[in-house]
């Protein structure tokens, strides 16, 4: 077996993270190695920490680096320190796990010395967890955009979660999307959070028909921003702040404030220069959890879109059960020729 160096250990706070074959090659076409994730992580320790704080968190795991075999690890790994505790989730299906559930950055750097690249944390704490207190907002540019149209989508749903009382963070997906994180009181269900996603996706929709679409089905998008509400559905998750993407230059889900949306690319972001912006600006996130908001108004608005437009649920998930008041799964097209 190759020897990619000697163990290093990191101190982290008040513990000692011991990181082997730090010399390991994790980003070839850049020259970084498994240390440049570590370090990283390390840099931006605050900030990540923050992000995934009591939340269980789905580990996407590259153990021989980003060219290498992945998995995705939703149950906590068997080795995992007594110091890192656990959250446990129900899936859909009402199987349960105990997920990895960091508390400080010594644990995200823990899970990076095991080759975990991408964190994606629940949008639940682990003394509720089927009470979100995120409401997520994925801006997914169709074939035809790409970020900078999902840029020019996000002043307007930020004037939408306004109307409703609601403030959003956006932050880069480190692809070509958009997200934006609107903190909640943990008082309703995933379901009910769904359905108040898909009635903002419709009002965004409505002020931008051109350019934004709430269509579960590909064939009806056309080249506009899909607002991907089945990412708030049960178990589905996205990469959380600062989580290094599976790609060969190691972009990252950059955290932003809002008069950075329009003047910035997702390629401005990578392990090196997100170091940089962190030491310069630090957190630009710090304070998203301090004033939740509540969604009443928005379901509320969700009843007058059903009883006065005749809009209900929208599909879910084809791996997810079949949920009471959902239509039909069925694309469009092969409907029409049935």
């Amino acid at each position: 077996m190759a020897r990619y160096g000697d163990p290093l250990e990191l101190t982290v706070g008040d513990r000692t993270v011991r990181v082997t074959s730090p010399e390991k090659p994790f980003f070839p076409a850049r020259g970084w190695t498994k240390r440049d994730l570590v370090e990283y992580y390390l840099a931006v320790g605050d900030g990540v920490a923050r992000a995934l704080r009591g939340r269980p968190t789905t580990l996407e795991r590259f153990p021989d680096g980003v060219d290498g075999e992945s998995f995705y690890q939703k149950r906590a790994p068997r080795n995992l320190p007594d110091w890192i505790p656990t959250g446990q989730v129900t899936f859909p299906s009402g199987r349960t796990a105990h997920e990895f559930c960091p508390e400080d950055a010594a644990a995200v750097l823990w899970a990076a010395n095991l080759g975990t690249l991408t964190f994606h944390p629940w949008p639940v704490r682990r003394e509720s967890p089927d009470r979100p207190d995120e409401m997520r907002i994925d801006l997914d540019p169709q074939p035809g955009t790409d970020f900078s149209d999902a840029a020019r989508v996000a002043p307007v749903l930020r004037e939408v979660l306004a109307d409703f009382g609601l403030t959003g963070w956006p932050k880069t997906s480190g692809g070509r999307g958009l997200h934006v994180f609107v903190p909640i009181a943990p008082e309703w269900s995933f379901v009910e959070v769904r359905r108040a996603v898909i009635t903002l996706g419709r009002e965004l929709e409505r002020r931008e028909p051109d350019r934004v679409t709430t269509s579960w089905w590909k064939e009806e998008r056309g080249e506009r921003i899909f607002v991907d509400f089945n990412q708030t559905a049960r178990d589905r998750t996205m990469a959380g702040a600062y989580s290094v993407r599976p790609r060969s230059h190691a972009p990252v889900s950059a955290p932003l404030r809002w008069d950075e949306v329009p003047r910035v690319a997702p390629g401005d972001f990578d392990i090196m220069t997100m170091r940089e912006r962190f030491a310069s600006v630090g957190d630009v996130h710090a304070g998203m959890a301090e004033e939740p908001g509540r969604l009443e108004r928005v379901l509320e608005q969700a009843e007058r879109d059903a009883r006065d437009r005749g809009l209900g649920d929208l599909p879910y998930p084809p791996d997810h059960p079949k949920m009471p008041g959902e239509p039909k799964r069925v694309q469009p097209s092969r409907a029409r020729d049935a």
